[in-house]
């Protein structure tokens, strides 16, 4: 009987609850890979978000040119629209006109636009988009068919 309690005493082994090293470091292995996977897709879900919220912008103000000019005279034809003018007093651009809010950013910069031309064709159809914002050397331009489809062009 003192052999058998001294035996169960030695062996805790029945009774001890928690992981072994080596399942530990299983784990830690399979995490690993799941993050080398997910990283870099999600890294591409933020630049596709961050493209599609500026085409949408992009529509957006397409869209106040369009209400612009139909309220205007409605001549399409060979048209350029000021997005945004530095003349406060002058009203021919759709900020001052009240088509556009005056604190509008580009979503993925997070910079004011400043300024910008909304072209229209003589048939009257979209043919040029560009912005100016601030923080960026060069203006953001879009092509007339991702502007118009409101999907970013593909990037392959």
């Amino acid at each position: 009987m003192l052999a058998n309690a001294i035996k169960k005493r030695l062996s805790k082994e029945e009774n001890q609850k928690g992981f072994t090293l080596i399942e530990l470091l299983a784990v830690i292995v399979i995490l690993g890979i799941i993050a080398v996977i997910a990283i870099p897709l999600i890294g591409n879900i933020i630049s596709n978000t961050k493209s599609d919220s500026d085409v949408a912008t992009a529509r957006q103000i397409y869209d106040a040119a369009r209400l612009y000019i139909t309220s205007t005279d409605g001549d399409f034809t060979d048209r350029t629209i000021t997005v945004n003018d530095a003349d406060a007093d002058n009203s021919n651009d759709l900020v001052h006109a009240g088509y556009l809010d005056s604190n509008l950013v580009l979503p993925s910069t997070k910079g004011a636009i400043t300024g910008g031309t909304v072209t229209f064709n003589p048939s009257g159809q979209l043919s040029g988009f560009s912005l100016t914002v601030d923080g960026m050397s060069s203006a953001k331009t879009f092509s007339p068919a991702e502007v118009i489809a409101a999907k970013p062009a593909s990037t392959k």
